[in-house]
């Protein structure tokens, strides 16, 4: 058994009311956060009350029992009340005068920095719902509730599914892997096990990251998913990266190989199609390139100067690489999330000119601050940000501290999410470099180790900058859900690198102004893409 310093455990309660006010009663269920195994339950009959109140005495019961289990453990709450989450959260004022000693007497049973909140909807709170339902089955007989009474205990494997499964979208969309967590969990309780390679084996030695496992596996816990967005397994790329042998490597038949163009919204006037232009575009298609590039082959001729082809090791040899897609072993641990949010608009951005950390550190525009308003109400609404780091410069400081203030949190400084130092490009339109810096830019279309006129960063420099604090940040927020304020440049790699994508992928990415990504990062060094490019907050 875990010690009670290092444990930590899920309280789920709830409260009704047979006409709020009116007969009411509450469940609370102390759950094991890797298992879902229920540790404890506790339900009352409490006479006529309202449904918030009988909330706050659910949760008040809850607290209580995970004391008297582990009292030094630290607690993850959920509940469907929004109200009592945002209020205990310190988002919300508490004004209601019979829940003002309800919340005070809440928060007395554990340090406020040993509990934390989570809004869960109503289908994923089943087994505290039903205990308040006994509760108030048991005072319309007269009764009180006893544990030796209880349905919910019996329901353990719909219970254990409950604590374990993502929560569904709410805030942020993430319909898809809300709704395949649902179906892994749905053949995890109803389908047997199957031989290897027999019907319906989805893959020998796949084991299940959902509430139990696919046909044919053996079933291991489920990790917590503290994201912004629906847990998934991580079928995509290993989270670590090596951009540097990848820019090396011979550019992809049909095209040059290319990586991400500067922050920009639209195409500039001029640009050819799929221009990744300044402040704020889509992507720059590069002319189409001559010779061994085009020719389609597999394996065209590397280029100049580029490092040697490695040599092929025999199997026996190869390192040890996280496993991925079906092949993939579980991850028993919560990932770090990273919640991803562009800076809002700044003067430049409309005007579409290359802005990196290389030139006037501008502001954001009057729309940029409005867009942090909105993008700040839509996390405080989720709910889910648990830490906020920022790159340093201004837009994104400003777009952090916006949210830091709806929230309530600290901004921790990053200098690793600054944007590409852009040289002797910062200012200018996409247009206006093509005529002043015609071969710079050509080369640097072609290339990611190719960096802009005067000086600046190559987006190979940058990929490893972004790279070494990926690595840190996830060390450091293991489990947690942060949100990283920064730029085009540093978003859409951090995407690229957990796709396992090439650097031309970056330019096939859309990312606007005040928009959300979002990626989870477990600790087997697989990654999930859970979103790119929401903007739904905006409209």
């Amino acid at each position: 058994m875990t010690s009670s310093s290092s444990r930590e455990v899920i309280v789920e309660a709830d409260g009704g009311s047979r006409g709020n006010p009116g007969p009411a009663g509450y469940g609370a269920v102390v759950l094991d956060p890797v298992t879902g195994e229920t540790l404890a339950e506790a339900a009352e009959y409490i006479g006529v009350a309202t449904n918030n109140v009988a909330e706050y005495k659910g949760l008040v019961a809850g607290l209580k029992a995970a004391r008297s289990l582990f009292p030094d453990a630290t607690v993850h709450v959920r509940m469907d009340s929004k109200l009592v989450v945002e209020q205990m959260s310190g988002r919300w004022k508490i004004k209601h005068p019979d829940m003002k000693p309800l919340a005070a007497e809440a928060g007395r049973v554990f340090p406020a920095g040993r509990v934390r909140y989570e809004w869960i909807p109503r289908e994923r709170n089943k087994h505290a719902d039903r205990l308040a339902n006994e509760a108030m089955d048991a005072g319309k007989r007269g009764r009180q509730w006893e544990p030796s009474d209880s349905t919910a205990a019996l329901d353990t494997a719909a219970a254990r599914n409950a604590a374990t499964l993502p929560p569904a979208p709410s805030g942020p969309p993430g319909d898809a892997t809300a709704g395949a967590a649902r179906a892994r969990a749905a053949l995890a309780t109803g389908a047997g096990t199957a031989g290897a390679g027999t019907s319906g084996d989805l893959g020998q030695g796949r084991t299940g990251t959902g509430s139990g496992a696919w046909p044919g596996t053996v079933a291991h816990p489920t990790a917590r998913d503290d994201g912004l967005f629906a847990a998934e397994e991580a079928l995509a790329a290993p989270a670590s990266g090596d951009f540097e042998a990848e820019a090396g490597a011979t550019a992809p038949t049909g095209r040059a190989a290319r990586t991400h163009a500067p922050e920009a919204d639209t195409a500039p006037a001029g640009a050819p199609a799929e221009t990744t232009g300044p402040e704020g575009a889509g992507s720059v298609a590069a002319p189409e390139p001559t010779g061994s590039e085009a020719t389609g082959s597999a394996a065209a001729p590397a280029p100049t100067g580029s490092a040697p082809a490695p040599v092929a090791q025999p199997a026996s040899a190869a390192p040890a690489a996280p496993g991925q897609g079906w092949s993939a072993g579980p991850d028993m641990s919560a990932p770090a999330t990273f919640v991803l949010l562009r800076h809002g608009e700044t003067a430049l951005t409309p005007e579409k000119r290359f802005s990196g950390s290389g030139g006037t550190d501008p502001e954001l525009s009057a729309a940029g601050l409005r867009q942090a308003e909105a993008v700040a109400e839509a996390l405080a609404a989720r709910g889910t940000i648990q830490e906020i780091v920022s790159s340093p410069l201004t837009r994104c400081r400003q777009t952090a501290a916006a949210v830091a203030g709806r929230l309530g949190l600290d901004v921790r400084v990053e200098q690793g999410l600054r944007e590409t130092d852009f040289g002797a490009w910062e200012g200018l339109t996409f247009g206006e470099v093509r005529e002043r810096h015609p071969e710079d830019l050509d080369a640097w279309l072609a290339s990611p180790k190719a960096a802009p006129t005067g000086g600046g960063e190559s987006f190979a420099t940058v990929a490893r900058r972004v790279a070494a604090t990926r690595d840190r940040l996830t060390a450091a927020y293991a489990g947690r859900t942060v949100l990283l304020v920064t730029h085009v440049t540093p978003i859409k790699t951090l995407i690229r690198l957990a796709l396992g994508a090439p650097p031309e992928s970056l330019f096939r990415m859309e990312l606007a102004a005040a928009s959300i990504s979002a990626v989870a990062y477990y600790a087997d060094g697989n990654a999930s893409v859970r979103l790119l490019n929401d903007t739904s907050h905006l409209r």
